[in-house]
């Protein structure tokens, strides 16, 4: 255990002193750290040697996209969000559903073999979009800020938004109790999901931003402890959320925007030391999932799931994107930049974790399949992200012409 610890501990001081620069590069965070965990796993050099399972996985995974949701909402600028909502609103409501829709068909033509409920599971597993992984893009100034608060409120809400949907398809594969409905199984799990999602968030937020106010007017606030103050916040939004029966992800995304909208005097100092954790707790993360997960499971890219993973990436997203935004304004290189920074990761992990431990039937093609098109988005996602916002800086600043 020590020796794992202290290579992992070393190779995060490693790329802690040489973040910086790698940024600047086609080279983002997790594609280092899921290929340190390759490499270093046991198809690799073998020095890891994680105790680490699916459920600790899962957890893992969680936490870390519940405090990326919290700090990515409380940083959101809330006056272009106010100007550009249509954005996320289209893609929401309309893209998000249109993807759902063309990934079950690509999936029943794809893997015939899977029943209906499971090709609709394997498509909602991958409609969320992941914030972690877009944060090369939605943290970069160059790209127009309408377009990255527009894909920030998008990875924020959507994961939670499909959280109902893939619960109710779990719940229907194992089938219907007397007394219940499809609709009515999807109803219920929508409203507890989202309303009770929603008023822990906002509520928890609320409190939060008052009894810091509070203290901050007596002067309370100690440095040191200043920095953990949005990370506990951020994990009480997300456990009471889940223990109520609603949704952790949308009680951090709608907690992390009422926090920021309360907080602006001290937001900067706060987020500092929430950012920093977050960091932390993504490259422990993203190594686990590259040692125990993409280092043991090679079989995972077959021909078929590599072509799914491929079109989920590509057509299943761009498409839905593009005809969403119509309408908008939008210029055509727009839409297809938006489609194309439509990075899995995460969600799509902790999705394909609850489906394994709820016996689904063809559980193991599906966590294949999710395993592939993380894996293939954090490559191309993450060496895409720099120049093709420069790329489309460019365009944008040279006009309509362009």
């Amino acid at each position: 255990m020590y020796e794992t610890l202290a290579i992992v501990a070393a190779f995060a001081a490693v790329y802690s002193a040489v973040a910086g620069g790698l940024e600047r590069t086609p080279i983002n965070g997790p594609l280092v750290f899921l290929a340190f965990g390759v490499l270093a796993g046991p198809i690799g050099l073998g020095l890891l040697d994680l105790p680490i399972d699916a459920e600790g996985l899962r957890v893992a995974a969680e936490l870390t996209l519940a405090l990326v949701l919290f700090t990515d909402a409380a940083n959101a600028d809330l006056g272009v969000l106010r100007k550009s909502f249509r954005t996320p609103q289209r893609l929401l409501l309309i893209g998000l559903p249109l993807t759902i829709l063309l990934g079950f068909a690509l999936g029943r033509l794809l893997f015939p073999e899977l029943g209906v409920l499971e090709v609709a599971i394997l498509a909602t597993m991958l409609a969320p979009t992941d914030a972690a992984l877009g944060k090369a893009v939605v943290t970069n100034d160059a790209v127009p800020a309408e377009v990255r608060e527009g894909l920030n409120v998008e990875s924020g809400l959507n994961d939670g938004i499909c959280v109902p949907i893939l619960f109710t398809f779990i719940a229907l594969s194992a089938g219907i109790g007397p007394g219940e409905t499809a609709s009515s199984i999807a109803e219920k799990l929508v409203l507890d999901q989202i309303g009770i999602g929603l008023l822990t968030g906002v509520g928890l937020a609320l409190v939060g931003g008052w009894g810091l106010r509070a203290a901050a007017r007596r002067d309370w606030l100690a440095e040191p402890w200043t920095q953990i103050v949005l990370v506990a916040l951020a994990m009480v939004s997300f456990a009471v959320a889940q223990v109520s029966g609603g949704s952790g992800f949308i009680a951090c995304f709608a907690g992390g925007l009422t926090f920021g909208a309360l907080a602006k005097r001290h937001k900067e100092a706060l987020l500092a030391g929430a950012e920093g954790a977050g960091s932390a707790v993504a490259l422990i993360t993203w190594v686990a999932f590259g040692a125990a997960v993409v280092g043991q499971h090679p079989e995972a890219f077959s021909g078929r799931v590599l072509v799914y993973a491929l079109l989920s990436l590509t057509v299943a997203r761009m498409a839905p994107v593009f005809l969403s935004l119509l309408g908008l304004g939008i210029r055509w290189d727009g839409k297809l930049f938006i489609g194309w920074f439509g990075p899995r990761g995460l969600a799509s992990i902790v999705f394909a974790v609850i489906v394994a431990n709820t016996g689904v039937s063809g559980s193991a093609t599906l966590s294949a399949v999710v395993v592939c098109t993380v894996v293939l988005s954090i490559l191309g996602h993450g060496l895409t992200a720099n120049p093709l916002a420069a790329a489309y800086a460019r365009r944008v600043a040279a006009g309509p012409g362009a």
